[in-house]
């Protein structure tokens, strides 16, 4: 046992001022002859004080106990968890999880843990990840339990397992890609024989499911220091094992010799990106496609009689690499399809300081980055990272017209929703067509002209649609 402070005593009882259900649902678990303790990263943002409306408990009590306890009493209850040994309840707007006492391990070829049941608090915190996620506080009683030292870790910010960091990662290979979440996530130190282990150990991760590694990396991502936890995977060659892109991004010189490497430009310009979140903190979307954004260049690499590095069409091969990697990670479609649309685009600005884009391209360029317009300009913003300050603010400038002009035309016309002057069911009428391809591609021909042109009137769309239609043979 260990004992706290003023501020972690304070910490604790303002967990449970705000949380009464905690110290209710401990004495129904008591009366039944069973123990019941918050656990893990609830007690861990107790003391930090960020706990959020959702509660981990653990407990004796088998799951089949667990769910008569808790039923007709709990507002709402869910069993997905329950093979694994977590009965999820819902009471007072409070998300909790209790989950029986455990023994989970590997069996060195399952992709999935093995659970079994334990018998004590002490064996249940031993197999826990890291020493700040192996504290309890005892309900209704309030005793504080912290067998590994977590609060003296917490104390000096570092992540460290339980027990050997080999013992604990052979249990859950996951654990190894969870350490880099918690130093994005805490801005924590990673012990150095935990990132010894991981270097040794990167392997492991290959027994995991590609669901798994994707949810923990998108919570690294979307923490609040992604470039700690990104520079230990790749560090570590865990980032090898699911992520080779970003690794193979330190054999590059970008073509301007700014940096010592595409990849520490890549993680600057990251950096760059969480500044102009705003309120929407965290956008993976928005994270991921920077951090993406040139993963097309080592395929791409040319260098010049004059000696300058060149990597044409990287944005092309790295929105194709970029589709290719998330869906092997399992990313939902819609997610995929916006990070990989950002990609594509993010080179399109280049060369709009140069005075070549006509009012076409840029209404080429809002129709074709659609709902990703606002992304698309901050992406384009933090991928300036030059340490010439003229040019970035030549750059910064040229983007400020840009964004300008858009607004200028959109106050003009619809750019949101930019569609030919003529419906389908008006090409169908003046041409005496049936619905079918030739329908679309007139549709087509008038996108593309409302495009180049802007709005047409009435007579001059059929005008174009008849001159068409007479070009490709449809009418005499």
């Amino acid at each position: 046992m260990s004992v706290l402070n003023d501020a972690q005593q304070n910490a604790v009882a303002e967990l449970l001022r705000v949380s009464p259900v905690a110290d209710e649902l401990g004495r129904r678990f008591g009366a039944a002859g069973h123990e019941l303790h918050l656990v893990g990263g609830s007690v861990r943002d107790a003391l930090l004080g960020r706990l959020g409306d959702d509660l981990d408990f653990c407990t004796d009590a088998r799951p089949e106990q667990t769910l008569a306890l808790v039923t007709g009493w709990a507002d709402a209850i869910w069993e997905t968890g329950r093979e694994f040994g977590t009965i999820g309840i819902q009471k007072n707007g409070l998300r909790i999880e209790i989950t029986t006492f455990r023994a989970e391990a590997y069996d060195g070829v399952t992709r999935n843990p093995v659970v079994s049941y334990g018998d004590s608090l002490l064996d249940d915190l031993s197999r826990r990840d890291f020493t700040i996620n192996a504290m309890a506080v005892s309900l209704p009683g309030h005793e504080f339990t912290d067998p590994f030292g977590g609060l003296r870790d917490l104390a000096a910010q570092v992540i460290r397992t339980p027990g050997t960091p080999q013992a604990s990662f052979g249990d859950d290979p996951l654990r190894m890609l969870r350490a880099a979440r918690f130093a994005a996530k805490l801005r924590f130190t990673v012990d150095e024989s935990v990132i010894s282990a991981m270097r040794d150990m990167a392997e492991d991760l290959d027994r995991i499911t590609a669901e798994r590694i994707r949810d923990e990396f998108t919570k690294l991502m979307c923490g609040a220091d992604p470039i700690a936890g990104l520079r230990l995977l790749v560090d570590t060659g865990l980032a090898d094992r699911f992520l080779p892109e970003i690794s193979g991004l330190k054999l590059e010189i970008d073509e301007h010799a700014q940096h010592k490497d595409v990849y520490e430009h890549t993680l600057i310009v990251v950096t760059n990106a969480m500044r102009l979140e705003g309120d929407e903190a965290p956008d993976f979307v928005l994270r991921m496609a920077a951090l993406m954004h040139d993963v097309g260049k080592p395929a791409t690499k040319a260098v010049g009689r004059d000696g300058r590095v060149s990597f044409h069409h990287h944005e092309v091969v790295g929105a194709r690499l970029t589709k290719q990697r998330m869906k092997a990670l399992k990313y939902p479609k819609d997610v995929t399809a916006e990070v990989v649309g950002l990609v594509a685009l993010h080179l399109r600005f280049y060369g709009y300081g140069r005075g070549e884009w006509t009012d076409s391209a840029v209404r080429r360029y809002v129709t074709d980055a659609g709902p990703l317009l606002s992304r698309l300009h901050k992406l384009t913003r933090s991928d300036v990272t030059t340490r010439n300050r003229r040019k970035a603010a030549q750059l910064a400038a040229d983007y400020d017209a840009l964004e300008d002009r858009i607004s200028r035309i959109a106050a003009e016309e619809d750019l949101a929703k930019v569609r030919p002057d003529l419906d389908g069911n008006a090409i169908m009428e003046l041409l005496g067509v049936p619905p079918g391809p030739i329908v679309g591609q007139a549709w087509r021909y008038l996108k593309e002209l409302r495009l180049d042109r802007g709005p047409l009137d009435h007579d001059e769309a059929e005008a174009e649609l008849f001159k068409w239609a007479r070009e490709q043979g449809h009418i005499s």
